[in-house]
């Protein structure tokens, strides 16, 4: 072989071995063009060349920032990834009677537990789940697990007795995560929806709302259909998604930065420190990536040319929480939180009170607090996977359990640098597959068009959404 030769070999195979590094990204990047195209031309991104970081909160908390679905082209997305019911899903209702009814019953529903009472329910359900992993028998046995499948089925436990004041079924827990992990796959683009495994939950929500419905009634501006739609988006699909993929998150910063699992272990750093390590995960990877608002009316602006009306907004909670730092932005640091002067202000975990901000914001903090206390109880989480916002591995991780007498030891090292290699090489399929599927749905959703048909058909909104096929 000449030396071009050779040297076209070394350079094609130093380009293989390093595909877990590039391709991943290269992969999302173009991903993330597919889905700015679907929007076309009438977005608007904050922080942006139109709207810089300082006015984010500003704009985003105008009284006319506040259409949420219709006359945006990824509405049509949006509700393909979240049907059934999408229509009447709490953050796709449009602004009226219907959406204020359906924001006053989650808040009654939501306000039914006393911090006590939610402190009690989330460690109960949290015990359950992790007694289901099994005993050790003496033997300090390492698990490994995927931490967001971990945490599901706590939430749904929790979510189905916030709802029905009753603890929840195992076959009624099933559903719940088969409906929620459905629901998150598919946005991750890792696997195409399967209407199926979430209608099941809507044939059971039909069948308890007509025999058995819940203490607290349920928005009488919905048919029986809509309030079943209502209860498994808002609770059983968004409640246990964003929770469990909150917990996933705040589990992995702590298996991947031990040092600041071991200052929590110690207790050395005051009780609020928990609190600190949420806050700091929760601003490297927000729950939320973009949140898209549609004006109905213009946005006058001091300096600057008003927002019209018809314009659709596209609010980049990442972006925005990296602006305004300085050049430690990247650390992971929880003494951040400690001060006033050094505590970020570009901050919105629960997005912005004046526009839909999320319904737990009150206690999000706290349950995932006592949910993190129950699982460092028995284990020390340790991982050596990558950690990223949206999280497609859905956390891969080794559970230590506090007996392990050497819980570094060799076999554990071997363990982690196993795991590495295997979440790397993973990425590479997963990533091209996300592109396939996600370009997939961009277009089944576009063909269905379920947001736009459902404001040219029915403009008052009245009439539940067309499910769609697969």
């Amino acid at each position: 072989m000449s030396p071009a030769g050779w040297a076209g070999l070394v350079a094609a195979l130093a380009g293989a071995a390093s595909m877990p590094r590039w391709l991943p990204g290269a992969v999302v990047s173009l991903r993330v063009r597919i889905f700015a195209w679907v929007n076309g031309e009438e977005g608007i991104t904050a922080p942006g060349n139109e709207i810089p970081a300082e006015e984010f909160k500003t704009v985003y908390g105008h009284p006319s920032a506040n259409g949420r679905s219709r006359g945006a082209a990824l509405s049509d997305l949006f509700w393909y990834w979240l049907s059934p019911g999408p229509d009447v899903h709490q953050e796709h209702l449009e602004p009226g009677p219907r959406y204020d009814d359906v924001a006053r019953t989650t808040r009654q529903i939501l306000a039914g537990l006393s911090r006590a009472q939610w402190t009690e329910l989330v460690a109960r359900c949290t015990r359950h789940v992790l007694d289901e992993l099994g005993e050790d028998d003496g033997h300090a046995r390492v698990r490994r697990v995927r931490l967001r499948d971990l945490m599901m089925p706590v939430w749904a436990e929790v979510y189905y007795e916030v709802v029905f004041r009753e603890p929840c079924p195992r076959h009624v827990r099933d559903l719940i995560t088969g409906n929620a992990d459905d629901v998150v796959s598919a946005l991750k683009c890792t696997r195409l929806r399967h209407m199926d495994r979430r209608l099941r939950l809507t044939s059971y929500l039909d069948d308890r709302l007509a025999h058995d419905p819940p203490p607290v009634p349920l928005p009488a501006t919905l048919t029986a259909q809509e309030q079943a739609y209502y209860l498994q988006g808002t609770f059983f699909n968004t409640a246990v998604v964003q929770m469990s993929e909150a917990m996933a998150h705040l589990l992995l910063a702590l298996a991947t930065h031990q040092d600041t699992q071991d200052r929590l272990r110690a207790g050395d750093t005051g009780p609020d420190y928990l609190d600190h390590v949420i806050d700091e995960t929760l601003r490297h990877f927000p729950l939320f990536g973009v949140a898209h608002r549609i004006t109905t009316g213009d946005i006058p602006r001091d300096g600057r040319p008003s927002i019209p009306a018809g314009s659709v907004l596209l609010f980049n909670y990442p972006e925005y929480q990296r602006s305004g730092t300085d050049g430690d932005n990247d650390d992971f640091d929880p003494d951040r939180w400690l001060s006033r002067d050094t505590r970020p202000t570009a901050y919105i975990p629960f997005g912005v009170t004046a526009n839909r901000p999320c319904p737990a914001r009150g206690f999000a903090v706290l349950t995932m607090r006592v949910a993190a206390e129950e699982v460092l109880r028995r284990f020390r989480p340790t991982s050596s996977a990558e950690h990223t916002r949206s999280l497609p591995s859905r956390g891969p991780c080794l559970l230590v359990p506090e007996s392990a007498v050497t819980p570094s030891g060799p076999g554990l090292r071997l363990r982690l640098a196993m795991l590495r290699l295997a979440d790397r090489w993973a990425a590479i399929p997963r990533s091209v597959s996300q592109l396939v599927l996600g370009s997939y749905m961009v277009w089944d959703a576009n063909r269905q068009g379920l947001c736009r048909n459902h404001f040219a058909t029915r403009p008052g909104g009245s009439t539940p959404s067309v499910v769609g096929g697969r």
